[in-house]
């Protein structure tokens, strides 16, 4: 449970319809079990104790007293344990009997529930034998202590106030307006529900649907736990269907027509990071609720949930390049409005032969196609210097020709060396000065093509550049429209890859793999026997170590220690701990000292949920201090 990570799980017993004493004992086995796996909640299926398919038999007394005796027994196990377990047990309350879950935690009973909406079409007849849940609150005596008894309870974790839980019962889920909404606006943050959802077929799909997008919705988490195998078949039949999601992502499902346990570590401090940040969410009134406090001892977790290395790129290859060509739509579409409302029919880009310019380019070519602007009106610069490489000036050569776009060349050595000299720089100090004379060098030349032409200049830097500082102020952080502000070098490469596996021109897709291929480089220091020198990833560290830390950090306000655990977890095997404490110390420095260059960016279209516009996304002061993140 450390740093909001919460085990949770969802079973079902293989129950005998009406026998609550070998069902109790079937529950008490998987309680044990999820105890072993260090669960901290466990929910299991609707009216568990007793068996969803009894029938009328729920009006005879022998079923409901062992019953009651059934859910005393699970009570009196959970004694002495770190894990709240929610049970469904019929009950009867001022003799009326209710469609239960109820709330068990280390031999008491913190909350029942009723069910609220009880269904009566086609194979269900729950009315006939059960009554009508409401959602206030009241006290009940159930074996010989006062108990809350209503829909609106919340279990508030007192040491974790992350993590508030409540319930609603199967059918209280598929209606227009569920319990859970009105629960996640009152602070719930994980739902459960013990449920007894019948299959046939195509209803898992749109169960999934459903339990995901809820939680969706909601921004919570939701452990539904769903009757199997046991439950009579007479004329339908149950598949154990268990769901654990998390904001609509599923995090684990459980195969169907098998009475499996299924966990998944769902964290709870990410949900209430998206609540934060979401405004809107809690616009709405909420209604009266009881809060009933618990407290979960705080201990670190064995994580058994996976973190993607690249979580800005689908891991899905059909979803990744669906991704793709919807991320250079949306670039291009943002150039393409801009181009158009500043009446320009030029554009001029800077080309180096690696992957930020030549994405750029790829860009570029879309907008100006949409617009039916000959491509030659793209003029794409070529400013070798001391550091350019024949690989890179190759590939920038060919890139432009296969494209149909303009290519000039202007060699700045001449200019750069001028440079030095009106300024007292000596050549043959290879130092930050050598390096960004050269980038401001290229930057101007940009310019001034751009008024020469009545263009735009077309920024090419990328979004963990931007992050981490990585470009020259006045330099190549300067543009009149950056398409590549909020795409981070992890997805650079997809995108580009994309490109050249989808395009038909087979010369161009070999230069854009060429280029794929190539060294990330600034090319700022000279090449040593014509070989790339200076590479990126050696002197700011692996980007996809900084678009790890970048995604969790800005899009969920992860603190460091989280962060260092959750890369240890996921990059085991590429790096060792201290390689990533090394680069994640280095990845909070250079984010708050570099905050200035970000703070004047040039304009540039949003392509995924995280992005660092100061005029959007990233409101955040140049001189804020670093010390309590370097800290957390």
């Amino acid at each position: 449970m450390k740093d909001g990570f919460i085990k949770v799980a969802a079973a079902t017993p293989k129950v005998k319809v009406a026998d609550p004493e070998y069902n109790t004992k079937e529950i008490i086995k998987i309680i044990r079990q999820a105890r072993d796996e260090e669960a901290s909640l466990l929910v299991l299926s609707e009216l568990a104790v007793s068996g969803y398919t009894c029938g009328d038999l729920f009006l005879q007394d022998p079923l409901l007293d062992e019953s009651l005796r059934g859910l005393m027994e699970i009570k009196r196990e959970t004694k002495g344990m770190d894990m709240v377990v929610i049970v469904g047990c019929p009950l009867v309350v001022e003799h009326k009997l209710y469609n239960c879950g109820v709330f068990l935690f280390d031999g008491r009973i913190l909350g029942v529930v009723p069910k609220i909406h009880l269904p009566n079409y086609g194979e269900f007849y729950e009315a006939r034998h059960f009554a009508k849940g409401k959602r206030e609150v009241k006290d009940i005596l159930l074996d010989g202590e006062y108990v809350p008894f209503g829909a609106n309870i919340l279990l508030e974790c007192t040491n974790i106030p992350e993590l508030t839980i409540a319930m609603e019962i199967c059918e209280d889920l598929w209606v227009p307006l569920p319990p859970s909404t009105y629960h996640a606006l009152a602070g719930a943050t994980v739902i459960c529900n013990p449920s007894a959802s019948v299959e046939i077929t195509t209803k898992e799909v749109y169960r999934s649907a459903l339990v995901a997008n809820q939680s969706a919705r909601l921004l919570s988490g939701y452990v539904y736990a769903n009757a199997g195998e046991g439950e009579s078949t007479t004329d339908v039949v149950y598949s154990g269907h268990h769901l654990i999601c998390e904001n609509g992502t599923v995090l684990a499902e459980a195969k169907r027509f098998v009475n499996d346990v299924i966990y998944a570590d769902m964290d709870v401090k990410r949900l209430a990071a998206e609540r934060r940040k979401m405004t809107t969410f809690f616009e709405e009134e909420s209604e009266e609720y009881r809060s009933v406090p618990f407290i979960l001892p705080i201990k670190v977790n064995q994580l058994t949930r996976k973190f993607p290395k690249n979580p800005f790129v689908p891991s899905s290859r059909e979803e990744r390049e669906k991704r793709c060509d919807e991320i250079l739509s949306i670039q291009s579409m943002g150039l393409k409005k801009r181009l158009e409302h500043t009446n320009c029919t030029h554009a001029v880009v800077g080309i180096s032969g690696g992957l930020d310019s030549t994405l750029a380019v790829l860009v570029t070519v879309r907008a100006f196609d949409m617009l039916d602007i000959p491509r030659e009106n793209i003029i794409c610069v070529t400013m070798p210097c001391f550091g350019t490489t024949d690989r890179t000036y190759q590939n920038a050569v060919s890139l432009i020709h296969e494209l149909g776009a303009t290519l000039k060349e202007v060699n700045i050595e001449k200019a750069v060396r001028q440079h030095f000299k009106d300024i007292e720089h000596e050549e043959d100090v290879h130092d930050v000065t050598y390096e960004n004379s050269q980038a401001r060098e290229r930057t101007q030349i940009l310019m001034d093509i751009a008024n020469k032409y009545n263009g735009m200049v077309i920024g090419t830097g990328d979004m963990s550049e931007l992050a981490l500082g990585w470009a020259t102020y006045n330099g190549d952080h300067m543009s009149m429209y950056a398409v590549n502000c909020s795409v981070p070098k992890t997805l650079v490469r997809y995108l580009v890859l994309y490109y050249a596996e989808t395009v038909e021109n087979k010369e161009l897709s070999d230069v854009l793999m060429d280029v794929l291929d190539t060294p990330v480089s600034p090319e700022l220091l000279p090449p040593v026997d014509g070989v790339i020198s200076q590479k990126t990833e050696d002197l700011v560290g692996p980007y996809e170590l900084h678009d790890f830390f970048l995604y969790y950090m800005l899009r969920f306000g992860f603190p460091k220690a989280k962060l260092y655990r959750m890369a240890k977890l996921t990059f085991a095997g590429d790096y060792d701990d201290e390689t990533i404490q090394k680069w994640l110390d280095k990845f909070y420095w250079r984010f708050f000292s570099q905050q200035f260059k970000r703070s004047c960016l040039p304009d540039g279209p949003k392509v995924g949920s995280v992005a660092v516009s100061p005029r959007g996304d990233l409101r955040m002061p140049s001189d804020a201090s670093v010390n309590i993140w370097q800290k957390s």
